[in-house]
């Protein structure tokens, strides 16, 4: 038998048409009476005919009629039996079994009870199991699957069994219903708590796509499922990033009730982010934001960390503490709150002792205790963890109880800048002798005038 290249399916032999509509009326009257078997056979028999000839038209209205005459009785357990043998019939057309299921699911919402439901769900996926040609419809019907495991609390078993489908593969598959599906695995592992999984399905998702004005939903979703997974890990650099992007969306920012509480969600997270060259870089483009300056706490808390003055932990205690303490972010009502509190005390001492390193060479340990509100213990290991990271450089003289700041020059360094002296001084002297040498010839034309 040839094949039609066009439909990747055999060509067909013989038109049935006129015989699939001459039987249509036989059929219907069959039904009416209450003989669904014999409905059944005969559509049996002219399917079997169909099939052989690859009238793909005809095999397909046949196949539906039989799906419908068993949903309309609503024999289910028939209905299930039907769809399973059509699909392995011998040269069954690939087009045709995808048009009795994309049939047979419309019926997966009017059955009676759940049980039912779950059955004929279960029977559709069997059938879809690894035929290419209906893989959208079996991942449609695992969702379905997955919506049932999720209401009865089954949440490992809805996340295992959504984690099957492949839906990055499918090239029939519409973007937005794979970046939906893909959603949707993302929310389950993070419901499981299986967070690494959870973020290698992240990368499946381009969030270039999101540009597009049709994705908003979906960008909002992604981004909220990345906060949770990020708040999980502590990267509150990556979380700060995430709110960004929420930020300019246009449902977004263009709403004066929503846009405040997203901007300064940004700057609390991207406080709370170790000190580096991204975070500094960040920090200054939000300082830049004009909407930033209509929030006045987040306007001075972004320009004390700008600004290479010590900010003080009681005072910034006492200031930020009773508003800053009702968000989300520093709630005093949860443990994570509380924890995020501390982590702020910490950056605001981490951002004093660089400042205390940009303007002292030398200190005490008992002046450093008193600039930083700290214990002398305390403030050893703040410093041991600045110089590890790399934001100062310190040595710790304890029997002598100070601390230095001053970098020691290498030989080279101290070479270079010795010389860079000396080439000053000499310039210097140069400039020098070429006034007095001018001074002497001006005077010297003066008196002979």
């Amino acid at each position: 038998m040839d094949l039609d290249y066009t439909t990747n399916e055999p060509k067909m032999e013989k038109d049935y048409s006129e015989s699939v509509k001459a039987l249509q009326p036989e059929v219907e009257q069959l039904l009416a009476s209450g003989q669904l078997r014999a409905a059944l056979d005969k559509l049996h028999g002219l399917e079997k005919k169909t099939r052989a000839a690859a009238d793909l038209w005809s095999t397909s209205q046949l196949l539906e009629r039989m799906v419908d005459a068993c949903g309309a009785a609503s024999e289910w357990v028939m209905l299930e039996q039907e769809v399973a043998a059509m699909s392995k019939k011998h040269g069954q057309l690939k087009q045709a079994i995808a048009k009795m299921v994309q049939r047979a699911m419309t019926y997966v919402d009017k059955t009676p009870d759940e049980q039912t439901r779950i059955e004929l769900i279960d029977a559709l996926r069997t059938v879809t199991e690894g035929k290419i040609h209906v893989e959208v419809e079996r991942a449609r019907l695992t969702r379905m699957r997955v919506a049932v495991y999720e209401a009865h609390g089954q949440i490992n078993e809805a996340c295992d069994t959504l984690q099957e489908i492949q839906v990055e593969t499918y090239g029939s598959m519409d973007r937005r219903e794979k970046t939906d599906f893909i959603l949707e695995q993302m929310r389950l592992c993070l419901a499981k708590r299986d967070y690494i999984r959870m973020a290698i399905i992240s990368h499946k998702i381009n969030p270039k796509y999101f540009q597009r004005d049709d994705t908003e939903d979906l960008k909002l979703r992604f981004y909220e499922l990345m906060i949770q997974y990020d708040l999980h890990e502590g990267n509150y650099l990556e979380v700060s990033r995430h709110y960004n992007h929420i930020y300019t969306t246009k449902s977004i920012s263009g709403d004066a009730a929503k846009w405040p509480g997203v901007l300064q969600n940004i700057l609390l997270y991207l406080v709370l982010s170790p000190f580096d060259n991204e975070q500094s870089d960040m920090l200054h483009r939000v300082q830049r934001d004009h909407n930033l300056e209509k929030l006045e706490l987040c306007t001075r808390l972004a320009k004390g960390f700008t600004t290479m003055e010590l900010t003080r932990w009681p005072a910034v205690e006492s200031v930020y503490g009773p508003e800053f303490r009702k968000t989300d972010v520093f709630s005093a009502q949860t443990d994570d709150g509380a924890a995020r509190w501390m982590t702020l005390r910490d950056r605001v001492i981490e951002h004093n002792i660089r400042v205390i390193a940009k303007y002292y060479t030398r200190a005490t340990i008992s002046r450093l205790t008193e600039l930083l509100d700290l214990g002398a213990d305390d403030v050893e290991a703040f410093l041991s963890r600045a110089v590890v990271a790399g934001t100062i450089y310190a040595r710790v003289d304890r029997p002598a109880g100070a601390v230095s700041f001053a970098k020691p020059r290498e030989g080279e360094e101290q070479l270079n800048a010795w010389a860079s002296d000396v080439g000053k001084l000499l310039g210097l002297v140069e400039k020098t002798t070429h006034l007095i040498a001018k001074e002497e010839i001006v005077n010297k034309i003066a008196r002979a005038i």
